[in-house]
């Protein structure tokens, strides 16, 4: 772990208790006068503490040091992900947050199952731990779109990918980028985006919803 999360990281001085005391104090047993770096994930800061006080409910740090050290993606990628399965979004969530995605847009496409809820609570939570293990310095953004038309509103130069002879590599310059669930796209969604906008990979294997958003992400970032 890089750094630890705590929403008031900055101030003076800070109290740990709870799951942050144990993590602090069990798992990395961490002792008097140890340095710890902390962020709170909304201003680009990484802040150095001193541990001052431990006991077995709290640890007491004093800060040392903030500096900016920003660490993200060298370029900015938003995926528009029709909704699958959560367990799978789960799944690979981590992985599309240490590579660097920007934001993810979750869209209630034709092929979607209306039944999947998303429980943005806990994409948060996943996103906070892989943070802290990555050293990302900005949370990945995350939101909803009740369908594609609406999507398209919002970000009107999104690229598709889905079967086509427009290769991806030759497309390396994309910003917005949609997904589609098992089953792919239904033609009505299809026909919203221009020829020269649906791109496809070079390749005749058929890849899974969380497997071609990965692979996206890869050739785009890393």
């Amino acid at each position: 772990m890089l750094y630890l999360y705590h929403k008031e990281a900055g101030k003076p001085q800070l109290t740990l208790t709870g799951d942050e005391h144990r993590y602090i104090f069990k798992v990395r047993r961490h002792k008097l006068d140890d340095i710890l770096y902390l962020r709170n994930l909304e201003d680009g800061l990484l802040h150095r503490y001193e541990v001052t006080f431990i006991d077995k409910r709290s640890v007491m740090l004093e800060l040392q040091e903030s500096q900016v050290l920003e660490v993200k993606a060298p370029r900015s990628l938003h995926i528009g992900w029709c909704v699958i399965d959560p367990k799978n979004i789960e799944k690979v969530l981590p992985s599309l947050n240490e590579m660097g995605v920007d934001k993810i847009t979750f869209i209630y496409c034709k092929r979607s199952q209306k039944s999947f809820k998303l429980d943005f609570k806990r994409f948060e939570k996943i996103l906070l731990n892989s943070s802290q293990q990555s050293g990302r310095s900005e949370m990945m953004k995350l939101e909803t779109a009740e369908d594609m038309e609406s999507f398209l509103k919002e970000n009107p130069e999104s690229k598709m990918l889905n079967f086509s002879e427009n290769n991806f590599i030759s497309n390396s310059d994309i910003d917005t980028i949609v997904i589609g669930c098992e089953g792919g796209f239904h033609e009505d969604e299809a026909a919203l985006f221009p020829a020269e906008n649906i791109i496809g990979f070079d390749t005749p294997l058929v890849l899974k919803s969380e497997s071609a958003v990965c692979a996206v992400a890869s050739k785009l970032l890393l």
